[in-house]
């Protein structure tokens, strides 16, 4: 009786092990591959603050996203059965990067994407306007820089007690140290004031073959568009989405609310592309997976690039969308559909 009872325990504790064998192998092993599969189409009006703006507006602007997700077994397996999934090895999209450097990128490319977005649509509304650095954004640290003392993402407030405007006026201000030497950096670090004492390092620029004192990290300036008529100030919440692909609907959303009268007519317009400041439409990745994104949202139109419109209507036909897509290669091209689409009824 005794010897039964032991092999029944020993039974027992081999199916518990064999189970958490498998949940940790399905749940929590990593894996080298990505999963992208249709994200959001989310309306762009709560993200944005116009002052002063015409919140005239019966339809919906919508940017779209691509959910990316760091898979997992079970995760590639559910792909299996998804239509809409797409498996790519985490090389693809990372390529040098780490994890928490290509998040960073990512953030940068949003930041800038909106202030493209800003200057892009006070062109088209004839608002005159100056650019200015609003921070410097740590994207990645080198691996001889200063990785105990950095992280991306990270917002550069001041350098040995002076705010820095730009790039050149960090390395103007740094070419009076030498290599070895320590200076205060003031960080700000997922909403918190950070300080280190950081050495400087040896660095050189590409496009420059002398060495010279800097940080070891590297930098992009965030732009702050800023209207030179007061009551025409924009800004933006959190969107908590990366990439710079939101560009053209943060444009269309801006002018419409810079512009008397409703630019959507009534209707739901998702879309996607990145822009500039003079309004060129850009090409992006994962343009098959907005389209089902917007179509699950019951978008009547979808802006799209040029570069992007084959792709986007193959999947369009694929899933039988009524959905109208329509191929921009400029902000005008968008603005002279919409001013000319009959208002709904």
């Amino acid at each position: 009786m005794r010897l039964q009872r032991r092999r029944i325990g020993f039974r027992a504790f081999a199916y518990l092990f064999t189970f958490v064998v498998i949940v940790y192998v399905a749940v929590f092993m990593n894996t080298p591959y990505i999963v992208y599969q249709p994200g959001s189409a989310t309306e762009v009006a709560p993200m944005i603050e116009v002052e002063g703006g015409d919140q005239e507006e019966q339809g919906t602007f919508m940017m779209t996203t691509v959910s990316a997700s760091y898979a997992n077994v079970a995760l590639l397996i559910a792909s299996v059965f998804n239509a809409h999934s797409e498996v790519v090895l985490k090389e693809t999209r990372l390529q040098d990067k780490t994890e928490q450097e290509y998040a960073a990128e990512q953030v940068f490319y949003m930041s800038s994407s909106q202030s493209n977005a800003v200057e892009a649509a006070y062109q088209a509304a004839d608002v005159p306007y100056e650019d200015v650095v609003d921070y410097l954004y740590v994207i990645s640290v080198a691996d001889a820089g200063n990785q105990s003392k950095f992280q991306p993402g990270d917002k550069i407030i001041s350098v040995s007690g002076q705010k820095i405007p730009d790039p050149e006026a960090l390395a103007e201000l740094l070419s009076s140290s030498k290599v070895g030497d320590e200076v205060e950096i003031v960080l700000q670090r997922a909403g918190k004031e950070v300080k280190e004492q950081v050495t400087l390092v040896e660095v050189q620029d590409s496009n420059d073959p002398a060495v010279r004192p800097g940080l070891g990290v590297v930098i992009g300036a965030v732009q702050r568009v800023e209207p030179k008529e007061a009551g025409k100030t924009v800004s933006f919440v959190d969107t908590n989405v990366g990439g710079p692909s939101a560009g053209l609907m943060f444009t269309m959303e801006i002018y419409n609310r810079l512009t008397p009268g409703d630019l959507t007519k009534g209707h739901r317009v998702a879309g996607t592309g990145t822009i500039n400041a003079e309004g060129t439409v850009g090409s992006i990745g994962g343009v098959k997976h907005k389209i089902v994104a917007a179509d699950r949202k019951e978008a009547e139109i979808f802006f799209v690039p040029v570069k992007n419109y084959d792709e986007a209507k193959a999947k369009a036909d694929e899933i039988g969308t009524d959905m109208k897509l329509v191929p921009v290669s400029t902000l005008d091209d968008a603005l002279k559909y919409m001013e000319e689409l009959p208002v709904r009824p």
